[in-house]
C-alpha cells in the first residue's frame, strides 16, 4: 500500500518552490554498518568536498534556500540546520559521517553527496498518512533527553512532518522522532527527499537511493514516486 503524503496550504505559501520525491521500499534487510556502507559514506564526503570546493556548506545555493525557509518560519538557521547541511559540516570535518545502521547509512550518503536532505521512515511505525504542516503548537513530538523519554511541543508555525500519533520529525527536516526510526528490525521504510528552488537533484538523488538499496536487500520491492509539491 502507498502511504499517503500531503503538503498544507500554509506550508506550500510559505515554499512555493518546495517539492519531495519519495522512494517506497518493502523487503528490506537492515542491520550494522558495513564495510560496504562505510566506503559509500566517505566516498559521499569526497564528492561533497569536491563539491564545495573549500567553501562551507551553508554557501551552496540550495543550503542557502533552506536558511532561508527555516528563518521565514522562525528557526535559526545557525542553530537548528538542515538534515543535509548538519550532516555535511560532518563531513568535511576530521571525524566523518557516523555510522547508524545500513539503511540510515544509504541515505546519509546519497544526502551528503547531492546536498539533498533525505529522511528514512519506518513504515510499520508509521501511523496513517504523513503530513507537512505549520504546526498549531500543542502537537505531541515523543523524544529522548538524558536517556529518558519525554514529549514536546514544536513552536506555533513551525513546520512539521506528522502522522496520526504525532510529530515524527521536527523543524521540516532537523529533528526525527525516535518513534519511526530505521532499525535493525525494519523491513519497510518511505524515504523523504526535499528540495527548494534551485535543487534539480532530488530526482537523481531518488534514483541513485533506490539503486543502493537494491544493491544492498535484494529481492526489495521499491518505487521511487514523481517529484510532489
Amino acid at each position: 500500500m502507498t502511504l499517503p503524503l500531503t503538503v498544507s496550504d500554509e506550508v506550500r505559501a510559505l515554499a512555493p518552490g518546495f517539492t519531495h520525491v519519495a522512494v517506497e521500499a518493502h523487503g528490506l534487510v537492515n542491520g550494522p554498518s558495513t564495510d560496504g556502507t562505510s566506503e559509500l559514506l566517505d566516498a559521499a564526503a569526497r564528492r561533497l568536498a569536491a563539491r564545495t570546493a573549500g567553501r562551507a556548506p551553508h554557501e551552496d545555493p540550495h543550503m542557502a534556500a533552506w536558511r532561508e525557509v527555516y528563518t521565514a518560519f522562525g528557526s535559526k538557521p545557525s542553530r537548528t540546520r538542515n538534515s543535509a547541511e548538519a550532516l555535511a559540516r560532518r563531513a568535511l570535518t576530521d571525524a566523518g559521517l557516523p555510522r547508524v545502521n545500513l539503511l540510515v547509512d544509504l541515505y546519509n550518503a546519497v544526502s551528503v553527496a547531492r546536498l539533498v536532505p533525505v529522511g528514512g521512515e519506518d513504515l510499520d511505525r508509521v501511523r496513517g498518512g504523513m503530513r507537512l504542516v505549520r504546526a498549531a503548537g500543542d502537537e505531541d513530538f515523543v523524544t529522548v533527553a538524558g536517556g529518558e523519554e519525554t514529549v514536546e511541543h514544536p513552536a506555533a508555525g513551525e513546520v512539521v512532518w506528522l502522522d496520526d500519533a504525532g510529530v515524527t520529525c521536527r523543524r521540516w527536516n532537523w529533528r526525527q522522532g525516535p518513534r519511526t526510526r530505521l532499525t535493525g528490525e525494519s523491513t519497510s521504510a518511505i524515504f523523504l527527499l526535499e528540495s527548494l528552488a534551485p535543487a534539480p537533484e532530488a530526482e537523481e538523488a531518488a534514483v541513485e537511493l533506490a539503486e543502493l538499496l537494491e544493491k544492498f536487500s535484494p529481492g526489495a520491492r521499491i518505487e521511487v514516486r514523481a517529484p510532489q509539491g
